[in-house]
């Protein structure tokens, strides 16, 4: 018999708030997190928006000595996973430790950090080059830091599958406390890719929306839409087996059931038509979880704002769940958080759990223009209250990763 998987601690730091609880309750206000870009020169690029996190002190969490040896994306995962662990009052010491692992993915990395060494290094050679260099850049730092701070000795990973990264995680790890190799998981993304070359890279690649407005730019399934706006920032949960939780009296989100992840084999950027792929990742994932496709009463959609994806992501829901798709409540919280890239997953699940557990559904905002390829109920513009037992998130990426888990209200 498969061992239960609940979640019961949840950490954030985003766009739209820099704690569980602040970014959910602006999540259901509709308010958004998206701002003109000031942690670079907006004349250097044809995007001028970003999804930037707003008054963030790594202090409040470790010493101001040690966060010099880490980059961005690792300062967010560890205060993400620090709120995390004390949200579940997970006390981790020798009795446990080795049962306990951290799973937390980035799609890029330390990006920002490799263009300011690379800078010292052309122009003051190898010598000056930071000694944490390489630490502070591998993906798996994050992961690697968490582990070391909490003292969780458990199954330690790191997944890095682009925009499908936060979910893939989660799923990964929620797979290894369902088989026994841990009883409880720190797991998400974290990502910091608001750095020159990032943005110049997705500019290029015409990825991003060239809408100067903050207030538009990002209105996924919209008709106008014309690219996604880049975010940054960690979304981490603690889950942990059923048994365990319930013994040391837990607090109980949600319980994840499901976890589907696919490859399109069709193209490195552009989603396989049809979101066939993304389609099978969510027939897995119900299927995985033991429920049926009618039982899904919740999406919360990958929905970047861009032609494709939008396009594409309806279309397999509409492949999966038939007429019943027509039932479905579907929302993209990238409408107010932009997209957090391998942070976006982890992100979501936590919103996802949060729409089941309070009872809300999250609107997708700037939504105005009804485009008639994209013919669903994606929650426009205002939050409505559902009662939700069942719900799926949704996350795909570059290279064509397609990543779903599914979730059950705890009973």
């Amino acid at each position: 018999m498969q061992r239960r998987v609940v979640v019961t601690g949840i950490g954030v730091v985003s766009p739209v708030g820099n704690d569980a609880i602040t970014a959910w309750q602006n999540i259901i206000a509709g308010k958004s997190g998206i701002g003109p870009l000031t942690r670079l020169d907006p004349e250097q690029f044809s995007a001028k928006v970003a999804a930037e996190v707003k008054d963030f002190d790594i202090e409040k969490y470790i010493e101001r000595k040690e966060a010099r040896k880490m980059d961005r994306f690792t300062h967010y995962a560890l205060a993400a996973a620090f709120m995390a662990v004390e949200d579940a009052k997970l006390n981790i010491d020798e009795t446990n430790a080795d049962r306990v692992g951290v799973w937390i993915g980035s799609g890029i990395g330390g990006l920002e950090t490799l263009e300011k060494q690379f800078e010292i290094f052309q122009k003051r050679g190898y010598r000056r080059v930071s000694p944490f260099f390489v630490p502070m850049m591998i993906p798996d730092m994050a992961t690697g830091q968490v582990s070391i701070y909490l003292g969780a000795k458990g199954v330690n990973s790191c997944t890095v599958t682009a925009c499908a990264t936060g979910t893939n995680s989660i799923g990964d790890a929620f797979k290894a406390i369902q088989r026994g190799d841990a009883d409880a998981m720190i797991a998400g993304g974290a990502e910091a890719p608001i750095t020159q070359m990032s943005y110049a890279g997705f500019c290029a690649n015409t990825a991003l929306t060239t809408n100067p407005d903050p207030h538009t730019a990002s209105r996924p399934f919209d008709l106008n839409r014309d690219g996604f706006v880049i975010g940054e920032g960690a979304g981490i949960i603690v889950m942990e087996e059923l048994e365990q939780a319930l013994n040391r009296g837990a607090t109980i989100y949600a319980e994840i059931v499901g976890y589907g992840s696919t490859g399109d084999a069709y193209h490195i950027t552009a989603p396989a038509p049809g979101g066939e792929g993304g389609a099978r990742s969510m027939k897995i994932a119900i299927e995985d979880g033991g429920l049926k496709p009618e039982d899904i009463q919740y999406i919360n959609a990958h929905g970047t704002s861009t032609g494709y994806n939008d396009k594409y992501e309806t279309m397999a829901v509409k492949t999966i769940f038939g007429e019943h798709a027509h039932q479905l409540a579907i929302s993209s919280t990238k409408s107010m958080t932009g997209h957090l890239l391998g942070a976006a997953g982890g992100v979501e699940a936590i919103f996802t759990i949060l729409a089941m557990k309070e009872g809300i559904l999250p609107p997708t905002i700037n939504y105005e223009t009804p485009d008639p390829e994209c013919d669903l109920d994606y929650v426009p513009n205002e939050a409505r209250p559902a009662n939700i037992t069942a719900a799926i998130s949704n996350s795909l990426g570059f290279g064509g990763h397609n990543a779903t888990l599914a979730f059950k209200k705890y009973e």
